[in-house]
């Protein structure tokens, strides 16, 4: 099999079930984002970062595989004219969301409380999670969007949103564990 198919030379492509749609479909760009998300994601999991994230982070890319096929499902295809789904894999489900609170409860725990906002930095694998959680909150803006249109899983949207609080919270674990400087901001008066 060829990687180029063609069928999108003329700026549509297809969704599951067939559908053609243009390519700035906002159905496109929800699950686009959250593709391009998961290579954020992988940016940082190939860092020098302690085993127990890797883990975590290979976790959260295999949802959000899952993630970018729901979205790629429109409502009126999600069923085969069998009945059966047509995506026969595990949907989002409350543990996955669970999962990620588990997480963020265990990060934070062992950092200090905070009490201003941080600038995003500190650590090129800090800035990594800070630049990965802003591509998740845009992948939550689209999936939120593309809800109001047609209706989306709302699992995927919680999902999306506790995924930029575990990012947060990683870029947070990450400073402490780097012994980066973890800016202040501080508004001017």
């Amino acid at each position: 099999m060829k990687v180029y198919t063609k069928t999108g030379d003329t700026g549509t492509t297809a969704l599951f079930g067939g559908t053609r749609v243009p390519k700035h479909h906002i159905r496109i760009e929800s699950y686009g984002t959250v593709d391009e998300l998961n290579s954020h994601i992988g940016l940082i999991r190939d860092q020098d970062i302690n085993v127990l994230y890797k883990n975590v982070l290979i976790e959260v890319q295999d949802r959000l595989f899952t993630v970018g096929a729901i979205l790629a499902t429109p409502p009126e295809k999600e069923m085969l004219k069998n009945g059966q789904p047509r995506l026969n894999i595990n949907r989002i489900s409350e543990e996955d969301i669970a999962f990620l609170e588990n997480e963020i409860d265990s990060m934070d725990t062992a950092l200090p409380q905070m009490t201003h906002f941080v600038l995003p930095g500190g650590h090129t694998t800090v800035s990594y999670c800070h630049i990965a959680r802003c591509v998740c909150r845009r992948a939550e803006r689209l999936a939120t969007h593309l809800h109001e249109l047609e209706p989306t899983d709302e699992q995927v949207i919680k999902y999306l949103n506790r995924l930029s609080d575990y990012l947060f919270v990683l870029a947070r674990k990450l400073s402490f564990d780097l012994q980066a400087e973890e800016v202040k901001w501080i508004p001017r008066k």
